[in-house]
């Protein structure tokens, strides 16, 4: 339940940001696991001097600190009750790079895979790879002791950190790295804390009984992947307690302790050169599970860079998909299991060989059916058809889930055939369906049971089947803990994994490092039992919620914001492709990411007493920054759109607050555009001119500094007329002349007909509203009104012979996206949106059927760069717009890699988002077209896309089918 006072900030924090309201709080409050628990509040600490401050207040409030970056943990690690400090928005520094020793020292909260951007060009990487990777961060991983596909090859986190500086308990900065037997003897011989803590661990560990203790009962040492508690076993193989051991190095400690020890300000890594070039993959297929697991054992003997597996289940979940078709043509008949392994090597004799040499023991040491090789991207598909077929599995409409309690465990591997057979048993006994998704290499399983942690009963075996499966690893002496961490779903069952004397010392541990327990307290140490703090109240019904909107597909609103998981894809910044979340790529503000929208959403309409649940102006503030894009629809992998979830908020919350006056202006803009676009002549003029502008954009909020859309007047329907009655047609298409097409952008209708004519169709013209203008700001019921009347009109007009075609892509593509949710008669709302195309879809469909020619067009040479608009990639396909204009012979024609322009209707002209919408176009758009010569054509379909590009960069864009229209003979 959400408090309903306030937290107070504390006074004697300063210089540094700390949030303590409402809506910071709660989307601070789960992370991607199934708890949830409301902080004190969230601190951004710039730098060490506010960390040591942080410290300082803890301990005198006898309150907690968590750590956090991207948030993407699973086990719990970041959610508590104290203060989140948040280390992504300003601990994001690189040191150090030092080449020659192929080290790197930098800042916890940088993420992985911008580090090796940036490391590319030295030649070196850090190699534990998380499927995280794009948005989690070095700080993250060391805390949890991070793998990866290749941790067989590279080895884990823990084996890359050399050294770390971290604040202790008390506050003072130290250095954590490599000692020899001297320089720990002085370490053990300071006054301090930190000379306590040495001298503390190196007397516990030194006692020979304590020793067979954890020899005996902690997780075998052949397990790389081993994250029980803290690792002391780590310890035992340095001096002083091994006469040719290692350096004595607490960051092994460290390394895996969840930030429950010390707080971390720099780390220093060792680097790897980057893979070697030339990789192949064997992907040897199995007719049974059983099978699979006993090749892990001779396969290994291999240089193996990757040795994955997934099973009938997941290969299954991905058949109907029609994005993962080309990624399953490796699959050969109807395999149980397959095996993924993949070698590499800078020289290709020495891979061929390696390659012979692994098939020759498939075939005499496995029971392999079949074991073809990939090349090149077929080895990207084939790991892109393993990441789809698990996030299909647990992408589930209800409120069973597939739940993270049992997912990490891992064993040896002389072990793994025997703990899967009595693994698959204790499931069967449970009636939940094994998924083999394995690290197998490492030996490691993942395996998510399917909940409704709704339920009591479920709850009840959530805790049941993680204390079977903690049992079934103990009999193996494996680790619980594999990569993911022991937070707090696993903390419970450590004792069990270790035993009660090792428990103890490591109570003890955490007792010498943070006396007043300060250092996320409650993970690892003390956990609080398994079942507590979830996210959702037990037994108690989900709250079903009338909306204009029908969100029938994920069982009502509340279950469609319940659909994000917290793993974070929101948070991957520009630099990579995509455009989920603009707005957060600029800010890098938790608060604008879908996942905050989501979380914030379903914790207000579940919790919320008022009578009209989305009135709160929390909500107002999370989605105040969404673009409504829609990349989220199509890149979150459980799907939440937000864009959907924005438009029935501001209907709702409008119910309440009415609408402003620039609301309904921007509204209603394509009633006002007709008006004004009857004198165009005047109307520009005053458009253009920066004083008689400044009388329409000062009153309604606009930003000065953003230019206004010129209006157009131009007779379509005589047009057409003129080029029906000289053509010769030969099959009958439908043009939707929208709002925008038919009062701003006219000529790119006229170019449209123009091309049609001449590629021999007949075209008839709608003219029509869309709703966009609508939908975008929560006037539902006129939007629905707008769909009633096209689908009525034109539902006995467009068939699969006579499509309807759109030029403004934000428009057309409403009736494939919103006007199904919007209407009650969903079935010719369906059969409409199947038969609605862009204009760039419907011809690159006639130049793949070879209607359209390369002959048909000029032999001039131009470059053309395509800028895609947003829906288009989320709806679409921005290939189509590449397709249709490479066929010119002589146009040499690129996609550029460039998100989200920023401008998104009307965000871009409102005066608050004005600084946002122009920070996301600066981010991969302005600099793409800046860079490209004057002479490159660019190209935008979108009609904001094209406005922001003139804006941002003084160059105007075309519409592709006007490109398209010049080139045609």
């Amino acid at each position: 339940m959400i408090p309903k006072k306030k937290s107070k900030n504390p006074e004697n924090i300063s210089n540094q940001l700390y949030n303590s309201d409402l809506l910071s709080r709660t989307i601070y409050a789960t992370d991607a696991s199934v708890y949830k628990e409301l902080p004190e509040g969230v601190a951004f600490p710039k730098n060490i001097e506010d960390l040591k401050e942080l410290i300082a207040y803890a301990n005198n409030e006898k309150i907690g600190l968590i750590p956090r970056a991207a948030g993407t943990s699973l086990a719990g690690q970041c959610v508590g009750k104290g203060i989140v400090v948040d280390m992504s928005k300003y601990f994001t520094k690189i040191l150090h790079i030092d080449e020659k020793n192929r080290t790197v020292t930098l800042e916890p909260g940088i993420v992985r895979d911008e580090l090796n951007s940036i490391l590319k060009s030295y030649g070196l990487f850090f190699a534990p790879n998380t499927s995280t990777s794009n948005r989690c961060t070095i700080g993250g991983m060391v805390g949890n002791n991070s793998s990866g596909t290749t941790s067989i090859r590279y080895g884990v986190t823990r084996d890359k950190v050399l050294e770390m500086d971290v604040l202790l308990s008390d506050g003072s900065l130290i250095t954590i790295k490599p000692l020899t037997k001297g320089e720990l003897l002085h370490k053990m011989s300071l006054p301090t804390l930190e000379g306590k803590i040495y001298k503390n661990i190196v007397e516990k560990l030194s006692a020979p009984e304590v020793q067979n203790e954890i020899k005996t009962e902690f997780p075998k040492s052949s397990i790389h992947r081993r994250n029980t508690g803290y690792a002391v076993d780590m310890l035992l193989d340095t001096i002083p307690f091994q006469k040719e051991g290692g350096k004595f190095n607490l960051c092994k400690l460290l390394a895996g302790s969840e930030g429950t020890l010390a707080f971390t300000t720099s780390i220093t890594l060792q680097l790897d050169k980057l893979p070697p070039r030339h990789k192949v993959m064997i992907a040897a297929h199995f007719i049974s599970v059983e099978d699979c697991c006993k090749a892990v054992a001779p396969v290994m003997n291999h240089h193996l860079y990757t040795c994955e597996m997934m099973d009938k289940v997941i290969l299954d979940c991905t058949k109907n998909n029609k994005q993962q078709a080309k990624n399953r043509e490796f699959v050969e008949g109807d395999p149980q299991a397959i095996l993924m392994l993949e070698l590499s090597s800078d020289s290709e004799s020495d891979l061929e060989n390696q390659c012979e040499s692994l098939i020759q023991t498939i075939t005499s040491e496995t029971k392999a059916y079949a074991y073809p090789l990939l090349l090149g991207e077929k080895i990207n598909n084939a790991l892109e058809l393993r990441k789809a077929g698990l996030g299909l599995l647990g992408n589930l409409v209800g409120d069973r889930k597939a739940v993270a309690c049992i997912e990490d465990t891992a064993v040896a591997l002389e072990d793994l055939s025997n703990y899967i057979e009595e693994f698959t048993q204790l499931m069967d006994d449970h009636h939940q369906q094994a998924v083999y998704y394995a690290h197998a290499g490492a030996g490691e399983l993942h395996l998510r049971p399917i909940l409704n942690l709704k339920k009591a009963k479920d709850v009840a075996l959530f805790r049941q089947i993680t204390t079977d499966v903690a049992k079934l690893v103990k009999k193996y002496q494996g680790s619980m803990s594999g990569e993911h961490g022991d937070g707090r779903v696993r903390a419970e069952f450590i004792e069990l994994m270790i035993g009660e004397k090792n428990y103890h010392l490591l109570k003890g541990i955490k007792q010498l490092f943070d006396p007043e327990n300060i250092f996320n307290p409650g993970k690892i140490i003390d956990a609080a039992p398994m079942d507590m703090y979830l996210r959702n109240t037990v037994n108690k019904p989900t709250e079903k919620i009338k909306t204009a909107l029908d969100f029938s597909d994920s069982l009502g609103i509340i279950r469609a914001a319940e659909k994000c998981n917290g793993s974070g894809d929101c948070r991957k910044s520009h630099q990579f492709d995509g455009a989920m979340c603009p707005s957060f790529q600029a800010t890098k503000n938790e608060k604008d990411t879908t996942r905050a929208r989501a979380n914030a959403l379903r914790e207000f309409l579940n919790t919320s007493e008022k009578e009209n649940k989305f009135d709160q102006p929390e909500l107002k503030e999370v989605f105040d920054l969404c673009l409504s894009c829609k990349a989220c629809g199509s890149e979150c992998p459980s799907s939440v759109d937000a864009s959907l979830l924005k438009s029935e908020f501001l209907y709702q919350y409008h119910k309440v607050h009415p609408h402003s006056f620039r609301d309904k202006i921007f509204a209603k803009s394509g009633h006002l555009n007709k008006m004004a676009s009857r004198f165009p002549g005047i109307s520009n003029t005053v458009f253009k001119s920066n004083l008689l502008s400044s009388i329409i954009k000062k009153p309604l909020g606009i930003a000065s500094q953003r230019s206004l859309p010129p209006v157009c007047s131009f007779d379509l329907e005589k047009f057409n007329e003129q080029f029906m009655q000289q053509s010769v047609c030969y099959n009958k298409v439908i043009l939707f002349i929208d709002e925008f097409s038919n009062f701003n952008d006219a000529l790119i209708a006229r170019d449209s007909l123009e091309v049609l004519y001449k590629l021999g169709f007949c075209v008839e013209l709608y003219f029509g509203e869309s709703g966009r203008t609508f939908i975008s700001k929560g006037f539902l019921e006129e939007a629905k009104e707008i769909a009633k009347t096209n689908i009525r009109n034109l539902k006995n007009k467009v068939t699969p012979k006579i499509p309807l075609l759109g030029i403004e892509p934000s428009a057309i593509l409403s009736f494939r996206d919103e006007y199904p949710r919007l209407v009650e008669y969903q079935d010719e709302a369906k059969t409409l949106a199947g038969n609605s195309f862009l204009i760039e879809e419907f011809l690159a469909k006639e130049i793949a059927n070879g209607a359209i020619k390369a002959d048909m067009f000029t032999n001039e040479r131009k470059r053309v760069k395509i800028h895609s608009h947003c829906y288009q990639k989320a709806l679409s396909n921005q290939k189509v717009t590449f397709d249709m204009l490479n066929v010119i012979p002589n146009y040499k024609v690129s996609i550029m890699n460039t998100g989200c322009c920023g401008m998104a209707g009307s965000f871009g002209y409102e005066k608050e988002h004005y600084e946002v919408s122009m920070q996301i176009g600066n981010l991969k758009l302005f600099p793409a077209i800046e860079k490209s010569h004057r002479d490159v054509v660019i190209a935008a379909n979108g009609t904001s896309c094209r406005h922001q590009i003139f804006d941002g960069t003084g160059r105007t864009a075309q519409h592709p089918i006007s490109i398209f229209k010049e080139a045609l003979l």
